[in-house]
Order: C-alpha cells, then sequence, then structure tokens
C-alpha cells in the first residue's frame, strides 16, 4: 500500500458526510505519513446538493465553501455533473465506497443498491447507514467476501464507539450470547424531561428545538430507529436473520406522565431498551420501554448518551457507554473504518 493512492467515492454530503470531509482534510498528512496512502475523493453524491465527479480529485474545501455559502454545489464547478448516483459510482474509478445516504426504515434502499453496485464494480465499501446491516447483511457480507473485498459498518450503532471492533478483534473465542442497550438518544432525552416534569408534547419540542428530533419524530419516537439498530446488532454480533419489522416493537409515545410517576415511587427511571436474546434457537429482537432502577447503571445514562451491553458466553456481561456525542464522533465512526479498511488492505 506505499505511496498508493486511494480512491472515494462519498454518497451523501449531510452533516455527517462534511464533517467526515473535515477531518480528512486535518488529518491528510497524518494519513500519508502513517499509512503510505493518498486519499482522493473523486465522486461525491449529494442529493439535494448536487453530484460532483472529478478523478484527479475534489477540492473538498471548495465543495465544502459552497455547500456553507449556497446551500449546495456551484452548477459551474468543474466537476458538477448530471448524473443518478448509480452512474456516479460506476465512473467513479474510486476503490472505496463511503455510503451515508438517509435511511429508509421500510427497505434499506436505496442504499443497498449503492453497496451492490459498488462490490458489482470490486469496490470495497464503509457504510454508516443502519439500513442495508438491518436488511440484507447476510447477503451483502456473502458478496463481499465472495470477491475478497472489505465490508466495514462501524458507524451503523454508537457513532464511532468501537461496538463491532469489539467483538470482532477483542473477544476471540467468544460467542454473543444477547445484549441489551439504550440506543436512541432521542427518546432518552425525551423520557428525561419528562422526568422533570415536562408533558411528552414539550419534551419533543424541546428535542426538535435543540435538533435531536426531526421534524417528524416518529422514526424515533416509535421505536423504528431502535429496531433498525437492534435488528443490525442482532444480525452481525449474533448470525441473526432480523429486520427492523421482525422486531417486536414499542415505542414511548404512550408514556404519560403517570408512567413517569409511577417508576418514581419504584424508585426507577423509564427507558426504551433494545435487545437480543437466543430462544430455542432463534434469535429473537425486542425494542420497548422498561422500568430500571436507579442502582442500574443503564439509569445513569442521560441525555443523548447511548449504551450496549453485550452477554458472552465466556466473558460475561461487558459493558460500554458513549457519553453524549456530536456530530464528530459520528464522523469519526467513518475514518475509524476508513483506517481500518487501509490496514486490512495488504492481507487481502
Amino acid at each position: 500500500m506505499k505511496n498508493k493512492n486511494l480512491n472515494i467515492c462519498l454518497v451523501g454530503f449531510g452533516n455527517a458526510g462534511r464533517e467526515f470531509c473535515k477531518m480528512l482534510i486535518n488529518k491528510n498528512e497524518e494519513i500519508r505519513k502513517y499509512t503510505g496512502c493518498d486519499i482522493k475523493i473523486t465522486a461525491i453524491a449529494g442529493r439535494r446538493k448536487g453530484n460532483l465527479l472529478d478523478l484527479k480529485g475534489i477540492d473538498l474545501e471548495k465543495a465544502l465553501n459552497e455547500v456553507d455559502e449556497f446551500g449546495k454545489f456551484n452548477s459551474k464547478n468543474q466537476g458538477f455533473v448530471a448524473l443518478e448516483t448509480i452512474e456516479l459510482i460506476t465512473k467513479s474509478k474510486a476503490d472505496v465506497l463511503i455510503e451515508l445516504s438517509t435511511l429508509s426504515i421500510a427497505d434499506g434502499q436505496p442504499a443497498i443498491s449503492h453497496i451492490e453496485t459498488a462490490f458489482e464494480n470490486n469496490i470495497h465499501v464503509i457504510t454508516a447507514n443502519k439500513g442495508p446491516i438491518a436488511w440484507a447483511y447476510k447477503r451483502l457480507n456473502s458478496i463481499a467476501k465472495d470477491k475478497n473485498l472489505l465490508f466495514l459498518y462501524e458507524t451503523t450503532v454508537m457513532d464511532g464507539t468501537p461496538i463491532f471492533n469489539l467483538a470482532k478483534y477483542t473477544l476471540p473465542g467468544c460467542r454473543v450470547k444477547g445484549f441489551k442497550g439504550i440506543l436512541n438518544s432521542t427518546t432518552n432525552f425525551i423520557l428525561e424531561e419528562m422526568e422533570e416534569g415536562k408533558s411528552y408534547e414539550a419534551a419533543i419540542k424541546e428535542a426538535q428545538r435543540r435538533g435531536f428530533a426531526e421534524a417528524d419524530p416518529s422514526l424515533d419516537v416509535e421505536g423504528w430507529d431502535a429496531a433498525a439498530k437492534t435488528a443490525a446488532l442482532a444480525n452481525v454480533l449474533m448470525d441473526g436473520d432480523l429486520t427492523p419489522m421482525s422486531v417486536s416493537r414499542q415505542g414511548v409515545s404512550r408514556i404519560t406522565a403517570k408512567d413517569i410517576e409511577a417508576a418514581k415511587r419504584e424508585d426507577k427511571k423509564i427507558k426504551l431498551l433494545c435487545e437480543a436474546y437466543i430462544e430455542e434457537g432463534e434469535v429473537i429482537g425486542r425494542v420497548h420501554p422498561a422500568f430500571v432502577s436507579t442502582k442500574d447503571i443503564f439509569s445513569n445514562i442521560d441525555a443523548t448518551s447511548s449504551i450496549l451491553c453485550i452477554i458472552t458466553d465466556l466473558m460475561g456481561e461487558i459493558s460500554i457507554v458513549e457519553k453524549n456525542p456530536e456530530i464528530e464522533q459520528t464522523a469519526y465512526g467513518v475514518y475509524s473504518d476508513l483506517l481500518t479498511l487501509i490496514k486490512e488492505l495488504p492481507t487481502l
């Protein structure tokens, strides 16, 4: 890999995509020094922002400035192209596809098609989109293995926190028997606001004001985001075959002030839990609100923090906490996967 050019096709130029590009700019010399790689982004698919293609390498600072100033790429930009995303991937001459498109909870598309196209063109894949892992992990992973391609997805759950890497690289010989986590920051924040006396509606508005919740918060409050994360974790860590639709799901939209007070009387808090376990040889996924004792570490997961407890056969329970992440932590997850990919490429 020494002195090798590594070309990237970036699909998605939202907050995480732009933060990742800033990280690449700031870490460019460090990457070159320690990996021997010159990183170039040759294509960007920005959905509403437009698409860029430049096989010599896109000027990232210029692209970032255009979006900051105009909200989209300048159509007079030399690399501006009117191509569909699939065509852009095939023409990018990329070594790596980084897939950061928006989650589609219903079917994982179009991210799955983007990844399939990359594999068809012998392109390695890094994704932060949990849809493909929740909907088509086994099939996509099988394709990658058959074609000797790398398929990395650390950012799909808990941003840059090393969940999948923890199990893969640091627990050799351990079998994951189940897990339990608090994995949706929006609902965690809403429940915490309700504990402080705010109504459910007021808590949602505050989450929206702070940018934790979308204008339509149903993906979070109805438990769909948590179900997708549960499916993704179960599929990778437990060899499950789940989808968000097969995960038993109950969100927080029916939680009332009376429920919050009932929990307090028992010295407990209500948390939205994501769980998976094996029952009669089958991997089962569940998302549900539950009373949690204030003596339990889960009760101390506040605001937008997350926790995952992995249950293993040889190491017992291992918990990892992510404390109030910002967009930089999401970008770091992608960056860490990129460094892992560079490190593993010589072994292929």
